[in-house]
């Protein structure tokens, strides 16, 4: 008798899909890949229908309620309700993860010659790689972890600096432009040649400097004459003076031009008036259009209540489908449900199931549950057909399953009824039979906490080289496997 173990939950916790493909240093195997993302497995989960899954994938698959299996579908092997993917009808396959985590690796960063295996490199070496392509946060350039002080020290485009003459800060790719702007930017006079004059000062400067020299102000027509810029000063208050007795003339003229504007100011009263008279014909005409406005949006209230009432009721009857679903599923199951501790299991299409298990897609198979008694235990087998454990590959592994029942409280636990598994020869002849009695220590007899137990058998229940040979087991492509639970005590 062997015993399933779980891996410690810890152990199993993921936030992440499947190691990428390319890390595999070796030949690509598909039991190796996620069902569902199409990685390397990461952390593995097996469903009650045998397909794997990330941690990860399968719960974000789960996380809105029960899913049907796309790998079930796929392989036209769909059946519920094992090819129904929930919270917990899954559990940890440890083999598959340490059988991964042995697979040799190499980093898939150009440039890393890091080499080991899977495990080595989650826990040391994918989220510390020098070589890892990492954005830029200021210009988004795609740049190497290890590159990253240099490149924001000397290289971003985008990196800021400060003005050594005012301190403020500045892009590095707007350099010539702030020169250009900067108020304490030294200049130097090409009158005096005094040097390290602040722009903001400059233009104070070349007005009183004597031997800065300008264009006469009469260049335009023709005078190629310079002239100080002090002389052009003095000049200027000169003009200034005649500009006030000028504006004195302007201030008159003003004047004028305010009365002429009391007379247009009569006139616009008069307009003004006309245009109070437009706007209440506006107002009026404003308060129809809000009017129609306000029975509009009721109107679309009432459409939007409507088409809210329409998907309400498509819900309903999307939830009703998946109950008669479920309904029609248990009703099947109901059909081949014993209640005295004895169960045939006919196994149809023999040999494409057994070509499925060696290929790795569909592993395990569950038989419809059964009972002691009406009220009793509620039990299943679980058939791999190319082995499981020290079996796989060279004998026929069957298990023994505890499932959650609705009348376990009323029953005495552990369970500890002998039980005997058999493959029956169709010429009665010669049937294979093993039994044995539990182990009331391990967690597989336990009182169920989820929909079942971790199931417990014979994982060397029957070599496969008995089957390939001529044989009385298989008949019209069908087996048949039978339980018996000893009901003594019961």
């Amino acid at each position: 008798m062997a015993t399933q173990e779980p891996s410690p939950p810890s152990s199993m916790e993921s936030n992440k899909p499947g190691f990428p493909k390319k890390i595999l240093a070796n030949k690509l195997e598909d039991k190796h890949l996620c069902n569902c993302c199409h990685n390397l497995l990461r952390r593995p989960f097996q469903a009650q229908c045998g397909h794997r899954f990330c941690s990860y994938c399968f719960n974000m698959t789960v996380r809105d309620g029960p899913q049907k299996c796309n790998a079930c579908i796929k392989e036209d092997i769909f059946e519920e309700p094992t090819s129904i993917l929930k919270q917990g009808c899954a559990f940890p396959d440890n083999a598959a993860r340490r059988e991964v985590e042995n697979l040799s690796a190499v980093c898939i960063n150009e440039g890393c010659t890091w080499k080991g295996n899977i495990k080595e490199y989650e826990l040391s070496h994918e989220e510390k790689c020098e070589y890892t392509i990492i954005p830029c946060p200021s210009c988004k350039e795609r740049i190497r972890f290890n590159e990253q002080e240099r490149h924001n020290e000397r290289e971003c485009p985008e990196r800021t600096l400060n003005c050594k003459y005012c301190k403020e800060p500045f892009h590095f790719k707007n350099i010539k432009a702030h020169d250009e702007i900067c108020p304490k930017y030294p200049m130097i006079c090409e009158g005096c040649a005094k040097k390290k004059i602040p722009r903001e000062k400059y233009v104070d400067h070349i007005k009183f400097c004597s031997k800065f020299r300008t264009p006469c102000r009469f260049h335009v027509v023709g005078c190629d004459m310079s002239v100080s810029s002090f002389l052009i000063f003095s000049e200027l208050c000169s003009v200034g003076a005649a500009l006030e007795l000028q504006l004195h003339s302007e201030k008159t003229k003003v004047a004028e031009l305010g009365r002429r504007c009391t007379d247009l100011e009569v006139k616009v009263g008069t307009f003004e008036n006309v245009v109070c008279v437009l706007n209440r014909e506006v107002e009026r005409f404003t308060t129809t259009m809000e009017a129609g406005n306000r029975q509009h949006r009721l109107d679309q209230d009432k459409i939007e209540a409507l088409n809210n009432k329409v998907r309400q009721l498509e819900r309903t009857v999307g939830l009703k489908d998946l109950t008669v679903a479920e309904m029609e599923g248990r009703l099947r199951e109901m059909s081949a449900t014993t209640f005295d501790g004895v169960f045939v299991w006919r196994i149809s299409d023999f040999t494409k199931k057994r070509q499925d298990a060696i290929a790795g897609r569909a592993p395990a198979m569950f038989s419809p549950a059964f009972y002691t008694s009406k009220y009793g235990y509620k039990m299943c087998l679980r058939i791999y057909l190319n082995g499981d454990g020290t079996g796989r590959g060279s004998h026929l592994s069957l298990f023994f399953v505890v499932m959650r029942g609705l009348s376990d409280a009323l029953l005495k636990w552990p369970f500890n009824q002998k039980v005997t598994l058999m493959l029956l020869d169709q010429s009665s002849r010669e049937h294979i039979i093993d039994a044995f009695r539990p182990d009331i220590t391990s967690s597989s007899f336990q009182r169920p906490v989820s929909e079942m137990n971790i199931a417990s058998g014979c994982p060397l229940f029957c070599p496969l080289s008995k089957l390939d040979a001529k044989n009385s087991y298989i008949r019209d492509d069908i087996i048949f496997i039978k339980a018996i639970v000893d009901l003594t005590g019961l």
